[in-house]
């Protein structure tokens, strides 16, 4: 059993919660979201090389944050009977996650990128909630 153990590679696995808490919310992503808005925004209106970089690498941060809620609600929430009710939704998740890339990692800095972003979070927040109600 030793041998087994020292042999046998082992993986570390991150999830959103170790249960199916089902605690979810929309609200999670959208915080992130106004987080990279607000340094797009101190970022346009401060030339400070130091402070620019530091900006970046935390925007960077936050996008990441966004798309992890995102994709915890996309594939823990959402189930088969919301997307057929909603059928625009994969397609809104797909935009948002690749709204909050853009806005994150590719090196955005215009603010309305970021208003872009939380205008489709809004979007999914309303279907969510709407969803919330229904059940």
């Amino acid at each position: 059993m030793r041998l087994l153990r020292t042999t046998t590679a082992t993986t570390v696995a991150h999830a959103h919660c170790d249960l199916p808490c089902g605690v979810y919310d929309p609200a999670q992503a959208r915080i992130e979201a106004e987080s990279v808005k607000a340094i797009m925004e101190k970022y346009q209106g401060n030339d400070d090389p130091v402070f620019r970089t530091r900006a970046l690498i935390i925007k960077e941060q936050r996008a990441e944050l966004v798309k992890h809620h995102l994709w915890v609600l996309w594939t823990d929430y959402f189930k088969p009977p919301h997307f057929e009710k909603y059928p625009q939704l994969h397609e809104l998740f797909n935009k948002a996650t690749k709204a909050a890339g853009a806005a994150g990692g590719k090196g955005e800095v215009d603010p309305a990128k970021g208003d872009e972003l939380l205008g489709l979070i809004q979007e999914i927040d309303t279907i969510f909630w709407e969803t919330k109600q229904a059940s």
